[in-house]
């Protein structure tokens, strides 16, 4: 019996095409069943540094009716601050004088002038904005030095707080976000494992802020900074 060499070539060719066409089934099958399996995590990386820019401002008032008199006070005063800031180690370009605030009290119309004895109320503040944070520090502990030659540093007004900053977050970014990546890929990996999956591409990410607080409310020059990347991950079979 003769074959027929055109028949055999095409029932193979039939064949072929049917493997392929259920290869392709079962890819999309099982496409269509891994899709919309995901996981998304989180990562976090945190730091504990110590400020490097301080803000102090030294605030004193004078009182009195004679503007005058008040005025070489304030001069006086500030003098004896500059030698005692200069003394312990800051330059002159590590603090400023600012104009003194008046407050006129007779002039003031929610008072009642006949209730009012002394008429001027000033205050006056010396900035310090220095690098120097641990000297500056050890400078606040040192204001009953000031007391001393009958100056009265006034603390609690809001308005005038000592401020600690870290500025050089720039720096350690890069290292931090890795880090923050690697700990997200870490947690979707536990889970992929406790899932019997395999973990697939990155679906989407997205990056925190940074957030630079102080570590507790004693240290305020101690800081925590910390960002959470965000990322979602394909989950497959």
């Amino acid at each position: 019996m003769k074959l027929d060499l055109s028949k055999i070539i095409c029932g193979a060719l039939v064949s072929v095409g049917l493997l392929l066409l259920g290869i392709c089934i079962k890819g999309g099958i099982d496409n269509f069943a891994n899709r919309g399996r995901q996981v998304t995590v989180r990562g976090l990386s945190e730091r504990t540094v110590e400020a490097n820019m301080v803000t102090w401002p030294i605030v004193t008032k004078e009182m009195g009716n004679d503007l005058v008199a008040i005025y070489n006070n304030i001069q006086a005063t500030n003098a004896k601050i500059s030698a005692f800031l200069k003394s312990n180690g800051l330059a002159d370009n590590e603090f400023s004088i600012n104009p003194p605030v008046v407050e006129d009290r007779i002039a003031n119309r929610y008072n009642d002038d006949n209730s009012v004895r002394t008429r001027y109320l000033v205050t006056n503040v010396i900035v310090v904005t220095s690098s120097k944070v641990k000297l500056v520090n050890s400078l606040i502990d040192k204001q009953p030095e000031l007391m001393r030659q009958g100056i009265a540093v006034v603390a609690g007004d809001y308005q005038y707080q000592t401020n600690y900053e870290y500025t050089n977050l720039n720096q350690i970014k890069p290292e931090m976000i890795a880090e923050a990546t690697k700990a997200a890929r870490e947690a979707a990996d536990r889970f992929a494992a406790d899932s019997h999956s395999s973990l697939g591409k990155i679906q989407t990410a997205s990056q925190g802020q940074f957030s630079i607080e102080d570590r507790d409310q004693y240290t305020p020059y101690i800081k925590t900074i910390r960002v959470v990347n965000s990322i979602t991950y394909a989950l497959e079979n």
